[in-house]
C-alpha cells in the first residue's frame, strides 16, 4: 500500500559531545505554521542556549531548515538528511545546544546535531498514513463471509458492522481499489448489494 510515514508521537533525545550538551525535542506538524509556532515554543523554553537549530518537513517538497550560528550547513541539513534518509515526514525537529567549551569543528557538530535529531526520531517511532477510500453497502448473512473476504482480497479492511436485517458494512479501500470492490460485490450478488463509494480519507 501507498503511503507515507510520520512520527508516531513526540520524540526526545539527550546526548554529550565533548561537553556540549545536543537536546533533540520532536514533534509530528502538518502545516509550516505548526512548525514554526513549536521552534518558537522551544527557543523561548531554552532562551539560555547557545543555539537551538532546527529543520521541518512536511509532504515531499516542503523543508526548510535553519544552523541558528552554527556553522553553516553544520545542524539544520544533517538534521533534515536523517529524516530524509528515514523517509518520515510531516515533523519539525528542533536541537538544543549548550556550549560545552569545546570546538567540535564542522564534521562533529554534523554528526552531533544529527545524531540527537535520530535518536529523537527513534524516541518518537513513526507509522504509515495511507489513503483509505470507504465503501457502504449492506449483504444478506448468507453472503458476509464472502463480502468480508472480498474486502481483504483488495488490502481493505473491515471500518464498521452493524446488524440488523441485513449487515451494514464499512468497508475501508487501499486508494484506488474501491471500484474493484463494487464491481465484485455487484457481479456476486447477482446486483443485489448496492454499494456507495464515499470521498477518500487518510489515517
Amino acid at each position: 500500500m501507498t503511503g507515507f510515514r510520520v512520527p508516531a508521537g513526540p520524540g526526545e533525545s539527550e546526548l554529550t559531545e565533548k561537553r556540549s550538551r545536543f537536546l533533540g525535542h520532536l514533534r509530528r506538524v502538518d502545516s509550516g505554521e505548526e512548525a514554526k509556532a513549536f521552534i518558537l515554543q522551544i527557543k523561548k523554553q531554552y532562551h539560555d542556549a547557545r543555539h537551538n537549530c532546527w529543520c521541518w518537513r512536511i509532504g515531499d517538497d516542503l523543508e526548510r531548515f535553519s544552523d541558528d550560528g552554527e556553522p553553516q550547513g553544520s545542524a539544520g541539513k544533517p538534521m533534515l538528511e536523517v529524516f530524509r534518509r528515514e523517509d518520515v515526514t510531516n515533523l519539525v525537529c528542533v536541537v538544543t545546544r549548550y556550549f560545552g567549551g569545546v570546538l567540535l569543528g564542522t564534521g562533529g557538530l554534523s554528526r552531533a546535531y544529527a545524531g540527537a535529531a535520530k535518536e529523537a526520531l527513534l524516541d518518537a517511532g513513526f507509522r504509515l498514513v495511507a489513503e483509505w477510500t470507504p465503501v457502504r453497502f449492506s449483504c444478506p448473512y448468507p453472503l458476509l463471509e464472502r463480502c468480508k473476504g472480498s474486502v481483504a482480497a483488495l488490502g481493505g479492511e473491515i471500518g464498521q458492522l452493524e446488524y440488523g436485517e441485513d449487515v451494514r458494512i464499512l468497508a475501508l479501500l487501499p486508494a484506488g481499489e474501491a471500484e474493484k470492490l463494487v464491481s465484485s460485490l455487484t457481479e456476486f450478488s447477482g446486483g443485489s448489494i448496492h454499494a456507495e463509494i464515499e470521498e477518500s480519507i487518510r489515517k
